[in-house]
């Protein structure tokens, strides 16, 4: 074995974010911007070795050397697998650019800190294997999110509940299956539900958008950690009625929150609903649990991350130098800042699915299982996914084009900003133009997911083949 891949770069990762958070709290001046670079930079690299390793087969999955963690507590703890390896480096890469971006007039109000303490705690979830602690990560998670409301004294009711019943479906549920696994199941499913934000117990994604900082909101939700704890703890164990129940609601929501997004009159909440449908369109990928929904769900799960990451970031630029987005007037912002207009056409088009970027092909496997189950599931699929190109592209007209914006500043984009966007621009493309690495991978943890459940219910291996 290659001794580069002996070294634990999981649990490097996370010590790498927790003592940055440390230094950017104990130093709050002018350095702060360079620590958090380094910090957020040194992270990622790490994340991107173990996934490196891990892709090579150049690394065990777990051992001595790759999960100490593990070994101390007897059983592993820390570790990639087919599932999470390429999710790891891609949410520390958003957390990256995330502080990339973050202009200087946003410095005071986002908490790099509290930034650091989240992605921690989000790659520990990400790389968990143990049921028990990976509920225990979800509720730290909900912690530093919790911290900043209270402190830019934001209403917290809404989320604090959510989160609350979210997590005790999950805990008692988890409890409950060890001896009863349908009753199990389906108080998880219900705490997947809330936690992904499937209709009617999506009020907190809305109101999370609307009162915490843009980019605290934004990287709590496109990780989809729901969409995680649906894979680890209901997936394997679920009857089938169970699963059939979470992708009616979860095809509802789709098309529901599409539909809400293309009337938004404010752009927070066109991308909170645009978020709630897509995050659905993955769960219904999850429900139809064949081999193929699998890997568009698994992909288009990335896509997210990746391309909702991207448009994110992009609205969170433009509110920087344009304050709370209104979509009612023509605001003709294409003369002042070009580079983000086409970023965020690019992005948009990808989270539809658009031909040549990274969410078409997920986009066209999800729509090919769903009418193999049934046609009427497939069409309300395509409604969805048209929905979502309406309210895109609504939103680029109203946002770039019409009169002509005047102003005395200077509103172009920084150098740091341009760097992070046309990064997640050409990750997007690029993984749209040469899809097959990306789709085989999926592909691989599909097929695992698929084996382990049928392991629980003695069905085939592989029902995506029958």
């Amino acid at each position: 074995m290659n001794p580069l891949f002996a070294v634990p770069w999981l649990e490097l990762a996370l010590v790498t974010c927790l003592v940055g958070a440390a230094v950017v709290a104990l130093r709050p001046g002018r350095h702060r911007l360079r620590i958090a670079l380094v910090t957020s930079g040194v992270a990622f690299a790490c994340t991107f070795v173990a996934w490196l390793g891990f892709h090579a087969g150049l690394a065990p999955a777990s051992g001595p050397g790759v999960d100490p963690v593990g070994r101390w507590l007897g059983t592993p703890v820390f570790k990639l697998d087919d599932l999470t390896a390429p999710l790891v480096p891609a949410v520390a890469l958003l957390h990256l650019l995330t502080v990339l971006a973050t202009p200087r007039s946003k410095m005071r109000r986002f908490s790099f800190a509290s930034m650091f303490v989240n992605e921690a705690i989000r790659l520990a979830t990400f790389a968990c294997q143990d049921a028990t602690l990976l509920i225990a990560l979800l509720a730290l998670n909900v912690v530093p999110v919790y911290a900043e409301l209270r402190s830019r004294g934001r209403p917290t009711r809404v989320f604090a509940l959510h989160m609350a019943a979210s997590l005790a479906c999950l805990a008692c549920g988890y409890a409950v299956s060890l001896r009863y696994p349908e009753a199990g199941a389906a108080a998880m499913t219900l705490g997947v539900l809330i936690r992904v934000g499937i209709f009617p117990l999506h009020a907190w994604v809305t109101d999370l958008f609307e009162q915490a900082s843009f980019g605290t909101a934004l990287l709590f939700t496109t990780p989809l950690l729901g969409v995680l704890a649906a894979v680890r703890l209901v997936l394997p164990v679920a009857p089938d009625w169970v699963l059939a129940a979470l992708g009616a609601v979860s095809l509802f929501t789709a098309v529901y929150s599409a539909a809400l997004a293309t009337v938004q009159r404010d752009a927070r909440r066109f991308f909170a609903f645009v978020f709630l449908s897509h995050s659905s369109l993955v769960v219904v990928g999850l429900e139809l649990h064949t081999a193929i929904s699998l890997t568009g769900a698994f992909a288009l799960w990335f896509s997210v991350v990746l391309s909702l990451g991207s448009f994110g970031l992009t609205l969170r630029c433009l509110e920087a130098r344009y304050g709370r987005l209104a979509l009612t007037d023509f605001r003709g912002l294409y003369d002042q800042s070009p580079t983000l207009a086409v970023c965020f056409l690019v992005s948009g088009l990808a989270c539809v699915g658009f031909p040549g970027t990274l969410g078409f092909v997920s986009g066209e496997l999800i729509v090919d299982a769903a009418i193999d189950t049934s046609l009427a599931v497939g069409v309300v699929v395509v409604i969805a996914a048209a929905f979502n190109g309406i309210a895109v592209v609504r939103a680029y007209f109203v946002l770039f084009t019409g009169a002509k914006h005047e102003s005395l500043l200077t509103l172009t984009i920084g150098q740091r900003e341009r760097v992070a966007l046309l990064t997640l621009a050409a990750l997007i493309l690029g993984g749209g133009l040469y899809p097959q690495p990306g789709i085989t991978t999926r592909y691989t943890a599909a097929e695992g997911v698929t084996r382990e459940r049928a392991k629980h219910f003695g069905g085939p291996a592989h029902p995506g083949h029958e």
